[in-house]
This record gives C-alpha cells, structure tokens and sequence, in this order.
C-alpha cells in the first residue's frame, strides 16, 4: 500500500510563565529555555535568585508534552524529536517569536537589555530561534549544550557576534565531554565567532554561584 504524508497548519494553545507582571521599571528581560523533559513552570524557578524589580524572567515551555514514565505520573515536555524536525523546529521558532510579540506589546523593549539563556535541548533551539526567527536579543547563554550542526556560523557569524555569546559546562557534566568541548570550540573559532567560556565545579544542573555572575 502506498501511503502519502501530507501536512496542515492549525491553532495550538501554548503557555509560558513569567515572574512578575511587565512595569515601566523593568530593564532587562531574561527568556529562559529549558531542557529536555522538564516544565517551564519548575525551570523558570532556578532564576530566583536573579529576580528583581528590574528584571523580568521569561520562560517559554516546549510544545511537545509526555509522561516521563509509563502512562502517567510526572509530566515533561520536549522542544522536538527526530520525526518530522523541520516542521518541528519551524513551529517553534514561530512559538517563540510570539512569545517575545506578547512580551513586546507591554511596551519593555524600547531601552532594555535582552538576554536568551539556553539549557541542555534549550540550547540548540536558543540558537535556532535567534538565527531563523525574528526576535532579537542582546545576549546568548548556552549553559550545557552548544551550537546545533545545522545552524551555518560562517553565514550567522555577524549575528552571533552582536550576541556576546557565553558557554556554561559544568566539568562533570554527563553530557557532554572534554573532546565536545574542544569540538565546539573550535568550531566557533574557526568560523571568527567571539565567546567566552565558563567551566565550574558541577554536573548538568543551574547552579546559583555562576548564574549570580552572569546576572548584570
């Protein structure tokens, strides 16, 4: 039997959090993407500690949810999968960019600093949203994940390097390893890209101390 895929565009309910309500005070907006498996609502608490009345905590969550384990149970969410990834990746960027639109509409970005942080899966999709969407940020931090193979740094290096792009890795991260490293580093030199990279004591977590320095 021959069987032909076909596709459709429909209107899908999508959510996001945030810390506070939007207010003239605030100048600077953090969007904060997860990891793999988890929610926007549990991620977007490991930015307490950066919370003010100046800065306002964005974070989107993956419009693909599952159970964790079996039927049900704790539930989590995945930014995309292998089946049908360019569609995926194109629905989430457009996700996204409403996102920022709906953050946009309360006035925030006229004289505001914009910073798109990525964890773990968040970090190839931070990448994919800034250089295929149309949002745009002042800077990028890829905390234990890097650049996606499919993103073309030669023909993004101007944006990246208005990005003022940070690399987070815990050295006993699991996932990735000395030699991912050194592989994406030289893959950001080799196409002229300007980064700076942080290596601290821990495994693939958020952890505080590194977060506070960033925080500025």
């Amino acid at each position: 039997m021959i069987t032909t895929s076909k596709r459709i565009a429909i209107s899908k309910t999508a959510r996001y959090y945030i810390t506070d309500k939007p207010s003239a005070k605030i100048n600077s907006v953090w969007f904060v993407l997860h990891g793999y498996g988890q929610l926007a609502e549990d991620f977007i608490k490991y930015f307490e500690p950066i919370k003010d009345e100046t800065t306002l905590i964005v974070a989107p969550e993956a419009l693909n949810r599952f159970y964790i384990k079996g039927f049900s149970g704790k539930v989590g969410s995945t930014w995309m999968t292998k089946e049908d990834r360019e569609n995926e990746i194109k629905d989430y960027i457009n996700y996204l960019d409403a996102v920022y639109d709906d953050i946009i509409k309360f006035g925030l970005l006229s004289e505001i600093k914009i910073t798109v942080l990525g964890f773990s899966q968040g970090t190839v999709t931070a990448c994919r949203w800034l250089s295929k969407g149309k949002s745009k940020a002042d800077r990028l931090i890829l905390w234990g994940g890097g650049t996606p193979p499919d993103v073309d740094l030669e023909l993004s290096k101007e944006l990246f390097n208005t990005l003022q792009l940070t690399i987070v890795i815990g050295d006993k991260d699991e996932f990735i390893s000395a030699e991912q490293i050194e592989k994406e580093e030289h893959r950001l030199k080799k196409n002229n890209i300007e980064y700076s990279l942080i290596l601290f004591e821990g495994k693939h977590i958020i952890k505080k101390e590194i977060l506070l320095k960033l925080f500025y």
